[in-house]
């Protein structure tokens, strides 16, 4: 499906104050001690599983904003939380948040956000994104070479220019939403200590199909649709 969707012609907004940046950096100190010795670089669904991405995603200034873009009954379809390691190679190619092989999200009934828990920079790996690029629709995508996973698909971006990038600096505590089709990616962290970030996809009811015949579990956060 092409065309604007629900976060205007560029295809992003920025979302301030999803915590107090002093907050922000201390569950990150927390995370960092936590997964140092093994350099964990993605931790699936932690919202399932740890009390402060249950109070990250309930956010009052980020629900808000989720319910100006896709409505008040909304629903956590996915979140990953992702550790950049200071000089250790990890860059996310371009990709789009909403198709993958098992789901596809509704480019008018979903969103997809990006909270930072540490600054984030362009040394230190900030967001890029490629402004207008939702208006493409979804792109052919593959997987990534000599990468797992975890690190998403990489896309032909066809139509689309790279060179057309914008890099989002954001400061703790802040994050931003982003339309499930922008195309966006990320580079490696070349600055000085771990970049944090929390992902997440947020769904309405009606904002996804299944595509491999798995069964969805939507965390429902705001509104009675569920």
């Amino acid at each position: 499906m092409t065309g604007t969707g629900p976060l205007g012609p560029d295809g992003y907004r920025r979302v301030r104050g999803w915590a107090t940046p002093a907050a922000a950096t201390a569950r990150a100190a927390h995370l960092t001690a936590r997964y140092r010795a093994d350099r964990t670089e993605v931790v699936r669904n932690p919202h399932l599983t740890a009390e402060w991405a249950r109070h990250a995603v309930r956010s009052p200034a980020l629900l808000n904003a989720v319910r100006r873009a896709i409505g008040p009954d909304i629903a956590v379809e996915n979140t990953f939380l992702v550790l950049k390691w200071s000089g250790r190679p990890f860059e996310v190619p371009w990709h789009q948040d909403g198709i993958n092989d098992r789901i596809a999200l509704h480019p008018r009934r979903s969103v997809a956000a990006w909270l930072a828990l540490t600054d984030a920079d362009e040394t230190t790996g900030c967001l890029r994104v490629i402004p207008g690029s939702q208006h493409h629709g979804y792109l052919p995508y593959g997987a990534e070479p000599d990468a797992g996973a975890a690190r998403g698909r990489a896309l032909s971006i066809a139509g689309t220019d790279p060179s057309e990038a914008r890099h989002l600096p954001t400061r703790a505590g802040d994050g931003c939403l982003m339309d499930v089709r922008l195309v966006h990616s990320s580079a490696s962290n070349t600055g000085a200590g771990v970049r944090i970030g929390l992902n997440i996809r947020f769904v309405a009811p009606d904002g996804y199909t299944v595509r491999d015949g798995s069964d969805p579990s939507p965390y429902p956060v705001s509104g009675t649709g569920w």
